[in-house]
């Protein structure tokens, strides 16, 4: 495996020990350290800090993990690999690729959400351990592949945070100063990556309304914009209208993505996230469904629309807590990303 780690030609000693170990790159500063304070051979080292603390872990008995946060990163690495193994491991996670485990990646990151919007800290817990072993499981089969691994990850996200917050880590905050700002930080990121587009690095995959949005504002930092929300608001009319004057299904499908991107743009001006306000209007509408349901019993079905419609009626005057109302409120506004 090479090292994720540009070295001198120092630390080479280190690199050949790398390459006849087959030790995670990310503890090579480490071990580095420590090899030149106490004058040992890598291999040695290695052998101490690597070997036993991952090879010959028994993760199944988590009483004998320390309090050290590392040591719980490391356990979990190590179930991994286990898993992971050809010959020893589970035929399931062997079998497995990214393309096949990206869809469970964003099940857990959904259910973390819905966690949060329910107030369910118990549950937040869990699949925020979920959601740490997506992580995980990515990594180890980009480590297995010989493209990076965990503590690479680990490593670039912590330099991403510290360079995007030079008024938390850099001069700026020794000096009082303001220092750039995000948005700038992140275009000369993008510079740096070759992205020539405002669009550039938008993800594909994201939901559609929530990339609506991010292209949207993307857009709007060039300039790109309408003066004031009147603007926003009458392009919906005018897509409505061209919704109603279709004349094929094809053209009406497009006519509704250009209604459905207008009302976007729309939320946009308002400073609210459409894909979390749609989210809170479709549990509004199953929370009121299920109502009509308890109120009317087994023969809901066959009612008749008149009486479904006064069993509707009572439901929306069942009104949420104050503080479901509140966690809804801050839910749904709109907030830059990462």
């Amino acid at each position: 495996m090479k090292s994720c780690y540009d070295v001198s030609n120092s630390n080479r000693t280190i690199i050949d020990a790398q390459k006849r170990s087959g030790c995670w790159p990310g503890r090579f500063l480490l071990l580095e350290t420590l090899r030149r304070a106490i004058s040992l051979d890598p291999c040695i080292i290695q052998h101490n800090v690597y070997y036993r603390d991952k090879r010959s872990m028994d993760v199944t008995r988590p009483s004998q993990q320390t309090d050290n946060l590392g040591d719980r990163i490391l356990r979990l690495a190590t179930i991994m690999e286990r898993l992971r193994n050809p010959d020893t491991g589970c035929p399931w996670d062997v079998e497995q690729d990214f393309a096949s485990i990206a869809p469970y990646t964003i099940e857990e990151a959904y259910e973390v959400a819905d966690a949060i919007e329910h107030g369910d800290m118990a549950a937040l817990k869990d699949e925020l351990g979920d959601l740490q072993l997506q992580v995980v499981f990515h990594a180890r089969m980009a480590e297995e592949n010989g493209d990076f691994d965990l503590s690479a990850v680990l490593d670039g996200i912590s330099d991403k945070m510290i360079r995007r917050h030079p008024h938390v880590f850099g001069t700026e905050a020794e000096n009082g100063e303001a220092g750039p700002g995000w948005e700038a930080i992140k275009e000369a990121e993008r510079a740096e990556k070759g992205r020539k587009s405002a669009l550039d690095g938008v993800a594909t995959a994201l939901p559609a309304l929530l990339r609506a949005e991010k292209l949207q504002k993307r857009a709007a930092r060039t300039g790109f914009d309408w003066p004031d929300e009147s603007g926003a608001r009458a392009k919906i009319d005018e897509e409505i209208a061209e919704v109603e004057t279709a004349e094929t299904d094809a053209q009406r499908a497009e006519e509704i993505g250009d209604l459905l991107f207008a009302v976007v743009n729309w939320a946009r001006f308002h400073k609210i996230d459409p894909e979390a306000a749609l989210r809170a209007a479709n549990s509004k509408f199953e929370r009121r469904f299920r109502s009509m349901e308890d109120q009317a019993g087994d023969g809901f079905s066959a009612l008749s629309l008149d009486k479904m419609e006064e069993l509707w009626v009572k439901a929306k005057a069942e009104k949420p807590s104050p503080e479901d109302q509140e966690r809804l409120w801050n839910a749904t506004k709109s907030q830059e990303s990462y």
